[in-house]
């Protein structure tokens, strides 16, 4: 845990400020958390982790996890010196809010996905459910909550536990400032409607909320990043920082993503063209089916867009508008079908500047459609997208969710990369319990260990809302100390680990992993 355990400031602003090590290259402290999280080796791990596709072995030129950061790092600035431009007149409203600083969004947006396992969301998903079901942690996994584990626990800082990043960063980086199941009281999972991200997997509700930003280790810390915002957010609602952070992850998301699979080959126009313009004739047609009958037919054109549009009405009422879900289906398909998609991608100097034409027109076409509210409703943050704008990055989303994710090749990869990730728990967990072993056991995970037994050590049954009988700390503190271990691998490096804790490979003194 950190060591400024309260805010010694007088003023907001100043409480904003607490925490800062020797040896900064800026004076401003805010760049020198960016600083500090840049100069990570977690950080640099990302360069290896996935975004949508491996980048090791895949011999494609794909985002990874580090590319992706730092382009949600940019667009973030970009939002922010927008927003509190003299023309848009917001800076009173942030101000009120808690503030919005370029540097503390920067900041955030570049620590957002240190946590990210290998193999991206592919991990994240298999990781949750080893650490629950496997290793008793009622936590289980989450990317964002591990991002704030790192830089409040894990990461090391010159003399310090943690990187020592101000409050105003690390409430910027809580996209999702509950725990799972037992903060705030009533927890967000009970809310009607929930804020985003809050909701259950339906498959085991009991489990809590599906996405979170902070484990109960690390709840103290949170709840003091937070301290400066008291009275006026919502104990649940992202600071305007945290908000502006999720805008630009998801429009990063939205457009970068379609640049790789348009390089590849992957996107075809024929084939999001049928998709689209089926649904765009056929729409009254298709708004008379029943769901069964939609669902049934999913592979038939026209039918997943009709999935989406009922999903969106289902989920966001907030903002779902027929008209605008219409013309998003039009803008997408004229800009990116007719566009980007007309002339397959050779490579050509002509082919790289479409590719970044439609980069940059799109990125701001989103920056300039973001605005502030003082009151967002319960699934929006204080920054968000216009209404036409929220549509149009839900379609470009959903043609990479269709036209990619649901590919069978990729299936084929990813469940390959679920059974590596659970035979190395499983590896890893063997070795830790084994009394022979202990003293060579590698150095990181002993350490690890050591660290989780400490922080579990001061907490209790009812932290996690567990009956005495369900609290097993040595349990948890291994599994904790497991999680913690392969999170931090890169793509290659996990397989190198299991390749050699299998006894496949020969290779003794290797840089693959590092133990």
């Amino acid at each position: 845990m950190r060591s400024d355990s309260t805010p010694s400031a007088t003023g907001p602003r100043d409480a904003r400020l607490f925490g800062g090590s020797e040896g900064d290259l800026s004076g401003n402290p805010f760049r020198a958390d960016r600083d500090r999280i840049v100069a990570s080796p977690f950080f640099a791990r990302l360069g290896g982790v996935t975004q949508v596709i491996s980048p090791g072995g895949s011999g494609l030129l794909v985002h990874n996890r580090l590319t992706h950061s730092l382009k949600v790092a940019s667009v973030a600035r970009g939002i922010v010196e927008r927003l509190c431009s003299p023309t848009t007149g917001s800076q009173s409203l942030l101000d009120k809010l808690g503030g919005c600083d370029a540097d503390v969004v920067e900041a955030a947006a570049l620590a957002h996905d240190l946590g990210h396992p290998p193999f991206g969301h592919l991990g994240e998903r298999v990781l949750d459910r080893l650490a629950r079901q496997r290793l008793g942690l009622p936590d289980g996994f989450e990317g964002n909550a591990q991002s704030y584990r790192i830089v409040t626990s894990t990461e090391i800082s010159g003399s310090t536990v943690g990187l020592d990043l101000t409050a105003a960063v690390r409430a910027a980086m809580a996209k999702y400032p509950w725990t799972r199941r037992t903060y705030p009281s009533p927890h967000v999972h009970l809310m009607q409607p929930t804020p985003r991200g809050a909701g259950v997997d339906p498959e085991d509700p009991a489990a809590g909320s599906v996405k979170f930003g902070a484990y109960v280790t690390e709840l103290a810390d949170l709840r003091q990043a937070r301290v400066p915002f008291d009275g006026l957010l919502a104990q649940w609602q992202q600071t305007a920082e945290a908000s502006v952070m999720d805008t630009a992850d998801d429009i990063a998301y939205a457009i970068h993503d379609l640049e790789d699979f348009h390089r590849v080959g992957v996107l075809q126009q024929g084939t999001v063209a049928t998709e689209l313009m089926a649904w765009q004739r056929d729409a009254t047609e298709l708004r008379g089916l029943d769901l069964a009958a939609l669902r049934h037919t999913t592979r038939r054109p026209g039918r997943s867009v009709e999935l989406l549009r009922r999903d969106i009405c289902r989920k966001d009422g907030w903002i779902s508008d027929d008209d605008a879900f219409w013309s998003a289906v039009e803008h997408v398909r004229h800009e990116l079908v007719d566009g980007l998609l007309a002339a397959p991608f050779d490579g050509s100097v002509e082919a790289e500047q479409s590719v970044a034409r439609f980069s940059a027109r799109w990125t701001r076409r989103l920056i300039d459609a973001i605005h502030v509210r003082a009151d967002p409703p319960m699934r929006s943050g204080h920054v968000a997208l216009g209404v036409a704008q929220w549509h149009e990055v839900q379609v470009l989303k959903f043609v990479h969710h269709r036209f990619v994710l649901e590919r069978p090749d990729l299936a084929l990869h990813q469940r390959g990369q679920a059974r590596l990730l659970g035979a190395l728990v499983e590896a890893l967990h063997a070795w830790l319990v084994d009394p022979a072993e202990a003293v060579r056991l590698p150095r990181r995970l002993h350490d690890l260990v050591e660290m989780a037994h400490a922080e579990v050590r001061d907490l209790t049954a009812a932290d996690y809302g567990l009956a005495d009988g369900d609290f097993d700390p040595t349990a948890m503190a291994r599994g904790r100390a497991i999680v913690d271990f392969v999170a931090a691998l890169t793509d290659g490096q996990a397989v190198g680990l299991l390749d050699a804790l299998s006894g496949r490979s020969r290779q003794l003194w290797t840089d693959a992993f590092v133990l």
